[in-house]
């Protein structure tokens, strides 16, 4: 039969107790405060990677983190993230044109007409809420060739400057990997990006410089920041390979390769958009956090 408990050994067993329920109620409360950020960029949150959160609790959980802005995101969000202060770093329509979208728009002068349409009325909400950046894309190349897809991407962007320049919002052109997510999209790499930024001549013309894409591609981030820099508009993040977290289990350095951003000048958003490994709320919420930390330089 086990000896009976002392009392000196149940005021310790008390004690030990207290200490530890004191330190777990210290824990939740840290963990309650908004993030501490250093202020050197400015953080954002791509929506489609936090689907199943429902949206304004994401809004709450990301002005917690101090994250400032949630992107690819319209009109319709927008309206309801000025509850919570937050800005959309990148907006879009929702929904585009018919026949539009990633695989087919500029670069295919038969939807000029349809996306001049789509920016006349998408402009003025991004400037009535704020939203200084807004998405548009090449289009697949479809057997085009890549001096033919910068004329038709040329002529589509100067179209649609003077309403940027009107509205006061740059028109940002995404580039992705043509190797692996998004099979012959055509602004695939940087230099081609940067061509076509001179050939439309305005400084609402732009490129979305997204990491993840970019490392399918060619790599070279460090280089590219350096040297094209004054073409991008925007950034996003995401683990390589798979798209997951921005950690030590990928083969991407992000540390070194925001500070590369922040040595530029850049004073815009990095937009995390990587797809976490967690499937419930509170573990995406917690992986988002500690992405946007490893960011904060």
């Amino acid at each position: 039969m086990k000896p009976t408990l002392s009392r000196r050994d149940a005021i310790k067993t008390l004690g030990a107790s207290a200490a530890t329920l004191s330190t777990a109620l210290t824990n939740e409360a840290m963990a309650a405060e908004p993030l501490k950020l250093k202020g050197n960029i400015k953080h954002s949150v791509s929506r489609w990677c936090y689907a199943s959160i429902p949206f304004e609790e994401l809004c709450q959980a990301s002005k917690d983190m101090g994250i400032e802005s949630i992107e690819l995101t319209g009109p319709k969000e927008w309206e309801i993230m000025k509850k919570y202060g937050l800005t959309s770093a990148m907006g879009w329509a929702d929904p585009w044109p018919e026949k539009t979208g990633l695989t087919s728009f500029l670069n295919n002068p038969k939807n000029h007409d349809a996306i001049y349409k789509c920016y006349e009325e998408l402009l003025p909400q991004a400037q009535a809420a704020g939203v200084t950046n807004v998405i548009c894309f090449s289009g697949n190349r479809n057997g085009l060739g890549d001096y033919q897809g910068l004329l038709n991407c040329q002529k589509g962007v100067k179209r649609l400057i003077p309403l940027a320049e009107k509205y006061g919002v740059t028109l940002t052109m995404e580039l992705l990997s043509s190797r692996a997510s998004h099979p012959d999209y055509q602004c695939d790499n940087i230099e081609w990006g940067a061509v076509l930024c001179e050939m439309v001549g305005s400084e609402k013309f732009k490129m979305l410089y997204d990491i993840y894409h970019m490392q399918s591609m060619s790599g070279d981030h460090i280089r590219n920041i350096q040297r094209y820099g004054k073409y991008i508009s925007h950034y996003h993040t995401g683990g390589h390979p798979g798209r997951n977290e921005i950690d030590e289990t990928q083969e991407i350095y992000y540390p070194a390769i925001v500070k590369a951003i922040v040595a530029t000048g850049y004073k815009g958003y990095i937009g995390q958009e990587f797809v976490p490994k967690a499937k419930d709320k509170a573990g995406m919420l917690e992986s988002l956090k500690k992405c946007v930390l490893i960011c904060d330089v």
